[in-house]
């Protein structure tokens, strides 16, 4: 029988003096850990820090949202490990980010640690219009960070898939409501070294972290354009999230640009897709020349 994730939204919504304390704490000290493991235990390249710096520094009004790619179940903390100590201590400044409810909240203790870390559960299937999405967007009008992982699941073969509407719904409902967030993609390669995605799940140290901050989307042309030609809820969820794919996949490109020319030559073996797991598997069926989804990714049922 599946752990009861209820209580855990209604406590984020109203935390009381006791639970914010322990939040704080937990936040500082996962924070703190990140960072000694990718910058003290490994070694991390970043690419525009900057930008993730002013977009952690911006006013207290603005909403931010980043997305990125999912290699490793240490992206989220570990990216935010580049981040100075006095943000990664600031339970106001650090992010929200949504977790999948059949991973990190499987029990009672593993459910307080991932909530007092700021962590969401999304039931992954249960679409966009859901508790935790709602959640989500109420964090981002309140001007804070929610961090969403739009491929929905740790990408194993780093293949391109499509992305889950979820983002989406996340830009449509915030700017809905007045806010509009600043969104920010990021590109990461060589987490899945620090942890990887086969037993024994240990962290590692020694590796090459690459971290590729982009700038900010420009995305309020593209929604005053949707909102002129009456877009549908349904189609305007699409094509922002189509939008931010493109986005990070010209960042993903620019990253691996960026390694292939600064980095030794050992470091285009991250940039490899592992192979194939053995299996009776077949590749999705090619539709002039590109990659054909299955039909129940069309429907808006995911996130």
């Amino acid at each position: 029988m599946a752990y009861d994730i209820g209580w855990i939204i209604p406590r984020l919504r109203s935390p009381g003096v006791l639970w914010n304390c322990a939040s704080s704490i937990t936040v500082a000290v996962v924070g703190l850990f990140s960072k000694i493991i990718v910058d003290f235990l490994n070694k991390t390249t970043v690419y525009n820090r900057e930008a993730l710096q002013r977009a952690v520094r911006r006013p207290r009004d603005v909403p931010l949202l980043t997305v990125s790619n999912h290699h490793s179940c240490f992206d989220d903390p570990g990216l935010w490990g580049v981040l100075d100590v006095g943000t990664l201590t600031r339970y106001s400044r650090m992010r929200w980010s949504l977790a999948a409810h059949d991973i990190c909240f499987t029990n009672a203790l593993h459910s307080a640690f991932f909530a007092l870390g700021k962590c969401v559960p999304v039931v992954r299937g249960a679409g966009v219009y859901q508790t935790a999405m709602d959640f989500c967007v109420d964090r981002l009008c309140g001007g804070e960070w929610v961090h969403i992982f739009p491929e929905g699941r740790v990408n194993v073969d780093k293949q391109r898939i499509r992305f889950k509407w979820g983002v989406g719904r996340l830009v449509m409902d915030s700017a809905a409501a007045g806010r509009a967030p600043l969104v920010l993609p990021v590109w990461h390669e060589g987490m899945d070294r620090v942890l990887p995605n086969v037993e024994p799940y240990r962290l590692r140290f020694r590796n090459h972290l690459y971290l590729a901050v982009g700038e900010p989307l420009p995305l309020s042309p593209l929604l005053d354009k949707l909102r002129s030609a009456n877009a549908s809820e349904e189609e305007t969820r699409r094509v922002i999230t189509e939008r931010i794919q493109e986005e990070l996949m010209k960042l993903r490109d620019h990253t691996h640009a960026l390694i292939r020319r600064t980095c030794p030559p050992a470091a285009e073996r991250l940039l490899d897709p592992p192979a194939p797991a053995a299996g009776p598997s077949t590749p999705a069926p090619l539709h002039n020349g590109k990659e054909r989804a299955p039909p129940d990714l069309t429907k808006d049922k995911e996130l």
